[in-house]
């Protein structure tokens, strides 16, 4: 690249230093022959009054004096022809002069008549009456050679040898300066796609911006592919303990059940029975999720009373709430109705969601609720645990987020807020994550919603559903994981 950069910049310049030449010398050529042309017109005009307005000029004397002034001029020739009333014209024209390029007509009429050859020869014919001559006009025929441009063709060439070596040194540098960033970017991008994901492409400050821009994104590029394995892997590791669990516990209880070992065969049955229901939210998870990325989630927007939800929600999970010695309340003030533009289906599972993550956390406290804050409605749950760290609030709706420094009861796959997340931008909602409520301690996850008018139908109001679809929300043994 940087040898076809050079050579490029070579031909720019050889090709710019031809057209300037040519350009200059077509210019220069046609400025000397006008400006030859123009001093011989006002040469001869002047030559020819002389020997007019002399009264006792002779034969003799005209020859005199015009061998002088053809001495004494930068003139090829002048010639004194003689025109006849007739336009008959005797006498020698000067050398590259024809009888044709004198407009005989127009000498005739008194008139100066002027021209140029291809050779660069400027003319000139003046017709010079004199008193004694009475038989022809005498005309006056001087002729220059203008100065030839070509002849300075050798600097112009010294010139162009000057300009190009020159331009073989600017054109090297630049070459060098634009390509070797972009050799280092070509160089981290494939160390990067080879897997060593730790490749950078250094910044230099004196860098041009459009290169420093490069760089900068690949290293981005870099940064976010490290950031994007290890979340990966993370996922991987947390997935991994999630399926182990459940699966050490179903395979436990299926062999004491199996062996005889066990006297309560009916526990241990719920066990395998709650156990592969965990299985079974966790791979729903993760179809949720794929769902999501491939843009077919379904989802049917319509008003739905929020507050409804809510309340269906906190009754189906109070069963859990009370295996886990927490208290599960619904707010005051959430009685609604509170209309949203929501899908009420997917609704109860962002609340499902919410709840499950905060029983994971909370003390002895969960409040649900549902309420419109400055004109914008929306669920809410807040529960009294140990909070989340100030620099991990804008993580954790991320996927595979699983906090390192808070544990609650158990640990989950990192899963749950995500699909929160995702399923409120769906619906046009925005989530947000508060930290700590009071005293130091407790978080509040809430959506809000865009708002939902109740329609109104003949014979009086009438709503959409108001829960969470026909079927009613997850209960207890539903319940998502977060």
């Amino acid at each position: 690249m940087r040898r076809r950069l050079t050579i490029a910049i070579l031909l720019l310049v050889a090709v710019t230093l031809l057209a300037t030449s040519v350009g200059s010398y077509v210019l220069i050529r046609r400025a000397a022959v006008s400006t030859a042309q123009q001093e011989l017109i006002g040469q001869g005009r002047a030559i020819s009054q002389t020997f007019s307005n002399t009264t006792d000029i002779t034969k003799a004397t005209f020859r005199r004096e015009l061998r002088v002034i053809a001495d004494a001029g930068a003139f090829a020739d002048i010639s004194v022809l003689a025109l006849y009333p007739d336009g008959t014209i005797t006498g020698q024209l000067p050398s590259g002069i024809t009888e044709a390029q004198l407009d005989i007509p127009a000498l005739q009429t008194g008139q100066q008549t002027s021209g140029r050859t291809r050779s660069l020869l400027v003319y000139t014919a003046v017709p010079t009456p004199i008193a004694r001559v009475t038989a022809y006009v005498p005309v006056l025929v001087i002729t220059r050679q203008a100065h030839n441009p070509a002849n300075g063709f050798r600097y112009f060439g010294l010139v162009g040898a000057i300009g190009l070596v020159a331009a073989a040194l600017v054109a090297a540098a630049l070459a060098r300066r634009f390509t070797r960033p972009l050799v280092a970017a070509v160089a981290a991008t494939r160390r990067i796609a080879s897997g060593d994901l730790d490749a950078t492409v250094a910044v230099h400050p004196r860098e041009d911006p459009e290169f420093t821009q490069l760089a900068e994104s690949i290293n981005t590029l870099g940064a976010n592919l490290v950031r994007a394995r290890d979340q990966e892997r993370q996922f991987l590791l947390s997935v991994s303990h999630e399926l182990r669990t459940p699966l050490t516990s179903i395979r436990g209880y299926a062999d004491a059940v199996i062996d005889g070992a066990t006297d309560d065969a009916a526990a241990a049955a719920a066990v395998i029975s709650s156990e592969s229901r965990r299985l079974e939210r966790l791979v729903q998870d993760l179809l949720d999720l794929a769902r999501l990325d491939a843009d077919r989630f379904s989802l049917d927007l319509q008003p739905v009373d929020c507050a409804a939800v809510v309340r269906q929600v906190v009754d189906g999970f109070l069963p859990r709430a009370g295996e886990l010695g927490l208290e599960l309340v619904t707010a005051p003030g959430s009685d609604g109705p509170l209309w949203v533009l929501a899908d009420a289906d997917r609704l109860a599972q962002v609340l499902v969601n919410l709840v499950e993550n905060a029983s994971s956390f909370a003390r002895h406290r969960i409040v649900v609720g549902a309420a419109s804050v400055g004109g914008t409605p929306g669920v809410w749950v807040v529960d009294d645990g140990p909070g989340i760290p100030a620099d991990q609030l804008s993580r954790v709706f991320e996927r595979h987020f699983v906090s390192d420094r808070v544990r609650g009861r158990r640990t989950g796959s990192g899963l749950g807020l995500a699909i929160v997340s995702e399923l409120a931008a769906a619906m046009g909602a925005t989530v947000r994550a508060e930290s700590p409520v009071a005293e130091g301690l407790g978080t509040r996850m809430s959506v809000a919603f865009r708002p939902g008018r109740l329609p109104e139908a003949p014979g009086g109001p009438s709503g959409p559903r108001p829960t969470g679809g026909s079927s009613g929300p997850p209960g207890p043994a539903a319940v998502p994981s977060a």
